[in-house]
């Protein structure tokens, strides 16, 4: 009997554990649906109706699961920074070697950007709501605090070494990174029909990670320091010639 009783108790945790998984899988399949549904047409143009038909869901699940469209688009923000998030944490940095470290952090903001044009797009239609939803987030500092961190400890060691300088202020740095990589990705298609310059070409990806790799260590580098730095090749390849017109204008 008392074999018997235990087997009844097991089932129901049984199919409490299904339920559970079922209701996750719900709902990171909203979220999914939801980021491109808002990357594609925006916060207002991305209807709640829309998301739950991407997600092949009902709408009254996205309120249960999220409380309210604007609900749901804090959480797709919160997940999109989350996943950059542990992307950079999974990088193999050695803070003892500075120079190459921050290196590697430049590398990877650039390509985080360049390989998800729709964690760029959010942010932009965020910003043109002049940050109203992410500022109710209760975890979106998080995020931003352990890129800084990184940062921190970066120019900490190469500060001991006597190769950065002393008075550096690692959240500068991180936006001084993080603005060459989003405005250059955000902005690619108007710069290159503006330029007549193709942005996207590999050969300009290239260039802009180098010159920006370059302008950062030099920015970050110790006076005192011979600089030994290559200065940065006026690599033109890639680029189109401007048509006379053009060139008048922009002289």
């Amino acid at each position: 009997m008392a074999d018997s009783r235990t087997a009844t108790k097991a089932k129901p945790q049984r199919r409490t554990g299904v339920r559970e998984a079922a209701a996750q899988a719900t709902r990171d399949s909203i979220l999914k649906a939801a980021t491109k549904v808002f990357a594609k047409y925006g916060y207002d143009g991305g209807s709640v109706e829309k998301i739950s038909k991407a997600a092949k869901s009902y709408d009254r699940m996205i309120y249960y699961y999220f409380g309210s469209k604007e609900g749901l688009f804090i959480a797709v923000l919160e997940g999109i920074y989350k996943r950059m998030d542990d992307a950079e944490a999974a990088i193999a940095l050695d803070a003892s070697r500075p120079v190459e470290a921050l290196t590697e952090v430049i590398r990877f903001v650039l390509g985080y950007y360049r390989k998800n044009p729709e964690f760029v797009t959010l942010l932009n239609t965020e910003n043109l709501h002049k940050g109203r939803h992410i500022s109710k987030s209760l975890r979106a500092r998080e995020y931003s605090s352990r890129a800084v961190a990184i940062i921190a400890e970066i120019l900490a060691s190469g500060s001991l070494q006597g190769l950065f300088r002393k008075d550096l202020v690692a959240r500068d740095i991180y936006l001084l990174i993080a603005s060459t990589g989003y405005f250059y990705t955000s902005n690619r298609h108007t710069l290159t029909a503006f330029l007549g310059e193709p942005l996207e070409s590999p050969e300009a990806v290239t260039h802009w990670e180098d010159f920006v790799i370059e302008t950062v260590l030099r920015t970050v580098r110790a006076d005192d320091i011979q600089d030994n730095t290559p200065p940065h090749e006026d690599n033109t390849k890639w680029q189109k010639s401007q048509p006379a017109q053009s060139r008048a204008r922009s002289s």
